[in-house]
């Protein structure tokens, strides 16, 4: 699945209202797989980020952090309404704040992922890194220039190119 900026993440009360339409709860991977279905919710839990980015300016993010882990125990199959207790037990940790759900799950190391609900299933969505400071990197006129050039070798190879003559 391809990263989308425009993604919509998730809250903490939609998922709620989400698990309320289920049973048992069940995850999709990026590349269209499930979370195998004897995973455990091992934690939820507020994870705060203090961080200034390389243009100086400082930053604070909050989200509510779950924790997916499976075992050997396959015959374990986690129901909406423990999924629904376990966040009620944690609410206190928010302070009544509604905020993103981020999903740690190991795969071949832990991943994060933004959440999403498709009516039927969860869906772990990709995250990426980013530059939060770009314009005083010069990465936009970069990101421009880079484009735009390669814009123009795309143009320029097609004019001039022709099977076997050895240009490209």
């Amino acid at each position: 699945m391809q990263y989308n900026a425009q993604i919509e993440k998730m809250k903490l009360t939609e998922l709620q209202e989400a698990l309320k339409t289920m049973d048992e709860v069940h995850f999709t991977l990026p590349n269209g797989s499930f979370v195998p279905r004897h995973y455990h919710l091992t934690e939820i839990g507020l994870a705060t980020k203090t961080f200034v980015d390389c243009g100086g300016k400082r930053h604070e993010e909050k989200k509510v952090s779950l924790q997916l882990w499976t075992s050997v125990d396959y015959n374990h199959r986690l129901k909406s309404n423990s999924f629904l207790n376990i966040i009620q037990t944690s609410l206190p940790l928010f302070n009544g704040e509604d905020l993103e759900v981020e999903v740690e799950y190991q795969s071949d190391t832990v991943g994060k992922y933004h959440l999403s609900f498709n009516g039927n299933n969860f869906e772990l969505l990709g995250t990426k890194t980013d530059c939060l400071a770009t314009e005083l990197c010069g990465i936009d006129a970069i990101t421009t220039k880079v484009k735009k050039s390669l814009a123009d070798l795309s143009q320029k190879v097609e004019s001039t190119c022709t099977p076997g003559d050895g240009c490209c």
